[in-house]
């Protein structure tokens, strides 16, 4: 948080709450906060939430708001390449979001922004073991694609709900699923691939649409 605000203009908001680091300020103009949530789609699912309740309802009230605020919300972050051809270091844009996490089908409403073609395909393609949660996908803004895509690798991006067998790594423990990673790698839908491997995503973009 405080490499990116470095870059603000302005920064007149620094707060911590555990893992919820904040600063605020101005950047050419514009309003922007840089939030950092910590690991995994549980912490977006608190992150998106309260966004949301910070514009969208009237916390002294209680009530929801009449009028709706959007916000734009970008996610900066690392994650693993699947394909050989990525080089270490480039710049993914996630274009759909595979989501492994089962955050989603908590929420009603999933059925009304899930890509279910995508999903659909995955399914048949990596023959999808019975037991594991069902793989939601959900289409990226094309406004901030278009906005902040230009020279970065397109893709689809798989959220897993952990780090090492839901990524297919072992230290001790066997994945359920042993070659995963290479199910990842060989998926393709249309023209399209699955590019890359992390853990927050499919709840942002999900919480994001619904």
């Amino acid at each position: 948080v405080d490499t990116v605000s470095r870059f603000f203009d302005t920064v007149d908001v620094k707060i911590q709450n555990r893992e919820f680091v904040t600063h605020g300020g101005t950047y050419k103009g514009k309003r922007i906060l840089v939030i950092s949530s910590g690991i995994g789609t549980d912490n977006i699912d608190i992150l998106l939430n309260e966004l949301d309740a910070a514009v969208n309802i009237d916390l002294k009230t209680r009530c929801i708001k009449e009028t709706h605020t959007a916000l734009n919300i970008v996610r900066l972050g690392t994650s693993g390449a699947l394909q050989a051809d990525i080089p270490v270091n480039s710049f993914v844009i996630s274009e759909f979001a595979l989501g492994f996490d089962s955050l989603l089908n908590y929420y009603s409403g999933l059925a009304d922004v899930n890509e279910h073609a995508l999903s659909e395909t995955f399914i048949a393609q990596s023959n999808w073991a019975q037991g594991l949660p069902y793989p939601y996908s959900i289409k990226g803004s094309e406004h901030l694609l278009d906005k902040i895509g230009a020279g970065c690798i397109k893709g689809i991006t798989a959220t897993a709900p952990g780090f090492y067998a839901p990524q297919g790594r072992k230290l001790r423990l066997d994945p359920w699923v042993t070659d995963f990673n290479q199910q990842l790698t060989d998926f393709s839908y249309g023209e399209k691939r699955i590019t890359n491997f992390e853990m927050e995503t499919s709840a942002l973009y999900g919480l994001g649409k619904l």
